[in-house]
């Protein structure tokens, strides 16, 4: 509509579906909208990869029941963006009765305010519109928060000023819950509510209704909840009560990405890398494939707690730290393009350590050795998908023959390239990562380093702190000799 009725008789002329109104609900609302965008088979959440053929037939399964439902899963799932999202099913706009603190329907308001407004203004009731952002309200659940918070109570300041009596309706103050009337209201971290809190959901999510206080005050509102948890917390006795779980329609368990093509999606579309730098960024893609297999291997780890998980906001950091080095270092030597190496995986520890929750096994070896190994393995695994099969043995054998090399974080990248040229074969072996001659030599030097860390990551080669990569003895003595011998340790100078 180009103009929005402001009056309850301009709002009764109006091409606005004034019987739809009237009787459908927030949840038929959605159910209808989704309906719509299911036939014209267009996107539902975008910008949520990975949960395709997963979470958001759940999701869809839910709205077309028309249930309120919780999304379970560990940190860094997506799980509150999914909610947000939501908002999209919603009618562009809605109109309420204008000053109303809970958005009442202006053919069916149901709080004391708004039914004597109309009752003595009849159709010059004034009209206001919600946009569909501001029918979602969320609150993220702390052990603090009281029933008041949520549902209500009596002001006795406000029956003061209206000289109304303590019992009337009019002297309550609404809670988020009210406040959420005709909308979507979600609640993140569900367990962490108190159990009396949960206890007063119970109405709402049942018989559509909340009281306020002692005094028959009954709202019956019109409100789709939407939860989110852990599952640890919320199937743990005593963190949730089980009346309350009862009443929720469906659980839907989210996850993480479950490919890394997802995973690097997901960290391309999050991560700030395309920022505005007097170095031109170029980040290659098996950084961004290191970056994202040390998040999927941390998952994995024996040594990492399972149940708190690995967020996605890990690889999402690291690859933000990772640029940022490689930009601090081109502006150093004055060049004109930044290109990240392996070596600012491990001057990116610092946004790995504190996001990972370790084991009592982790915690003897310490935060940082479990990262430094969880990135020497990912830069294996990915050096394996590109080089499975390539000849590298005259690089080898340059470092067997009695060959090391040393590299400076702050050396220019010509003179990486120069030192790194000189090791025979080992330069061409960068068109396995799909380089062309004319690249810079900040690219050019990044391969070529992957390749030596490959080969490192690979047991074919060693480094210690005095000489840098060098030949590893253990693959010239006997197994026997070989064994228990402590290995180098990967540092840069």
């Amino acid at each position: 509509m180009a103009h929005f009725p402001t009056s309850l008789a301009e709002l009764k002329r109006s091409p606005y579906p004034e019987a739809r109104l009237k009787t459908r609900s927030v949840k038929d609302e959605v159910r209808e909208n989704l309906i719509c965008k299911l036939r014209k088979r267009e996107p539902l959440f975008p910008g949520v990869i990975g949960y395709e053929d997963t979470v958001v037939p759940q999701v869809v399964n839910a709205i077309l029941s028309r249930h309120n439902f919780i999304l379970l899963g560990l940190r860094g799932q997506a799980k509150t963006r999914l909610m947000r999202l939501l908002t999209t099913l919603l009618d562009e706009h809605t109109p309420y009765i204008a000053g109303c603190e809970i958005r009442d329907n202006p053919y069916a308001p149901i709080c004391k305010r708004c039914r004597d407004l109309i009752a003595s203004e009849g159709d010059r009731t004034p009209i206001a519109w919600l946009a569909r952002d501001e029918r979602y309200v969320e609150k993220l659940a702390t052990p603090d928060v009281t029933i008041a918070d949520m549902i209500g109570d009596i002001d006795p300041i406000k029956a003061a000023r209206r000289g109304e009596n303590i019992s009337s309706e009019l002297t309550v103050h609404y809670g988020l819950l009210p406040r959420a009337n005709r909308g979507i209201f979600a609640i993140n971290e569900l367990p962490d509510l108190a159990g009396k809190i949960q206890v007063g959901l119970f109405n709402i999510m049942q018989e559509g209704d909340v009281q306020i206080k002692g005094y028959p005050v009954r709202l019956p509102l019109d409100v789709l909840l939407v939860f989110t948890a852990n599952p640890e917390d919320y199937t743990a006795r005593g963190k949730i009560i089980t009346p309350l779980k009862d009443r929720v329609g469906s659980e839907i368990r989210t996850h993480y990405p479950l490919s890394v093509d997802q995973g690097l999606a997901i960290t391309a579309q999050e991560s700030w890398t395309g920022r505005p730098a007097s170095a031109g960024i170029r980040v290659p893609v098996y950084i961004r494939e290191c970056v994202e297999q040390l998040a999927f291997l941390a998952r994995e780890d024996k040594r990492i707690d399972k149940r708190s998980g690995v967020s996605q906001r890990l690889p999402i950091s690291v690859l933000e730290n990772v640029v940022s080095n490689a930009e601090r270092r081109a502006l150093l030597a004055g060049e004109d393009v930044a290109v990240p190496r392996v070596l600012d995986l491990y001057a990116a520890l610092p946004s790995i350590t504190g996001k990972l929750e370790l084991e009592y096994e982790g915690e003897l070896k310490g935060g940082d050795q479990v990262a430094r190994e969880l990135i020497r393995t990912a830069v294996g695994k990915v050096y394996g998908s590109y080089f499975d099969g390539v000849n590298l043995s005259p690089v080898v054998q340059w470092f067997d023959l009695g060959g090391s090399l040393k590299l400076s974080e702050t050396a220019p990248s010509s003179e990486m390239v120069r030192e790194l040229g000189g090791i025979q074969g080992l330069l061409e072996k960068t068109a396995a990562l799909g380089l062309g001659v004319s690249e810079p030599d900040a690219v050019r030097a990044s391969a070529a380093e992957f390749i030596l860390e490959g080969l490192y990551a690979h047991r074919r080669l060693s480094r210690n702190e005095e000489r840098g990569f060098v030949a590893d003895e253990r693959r010239r003595e006997p197994e026997g000799q070989a064994e228990g011998k402590p290995r180098a340790k990967r540092q840069y100078n």
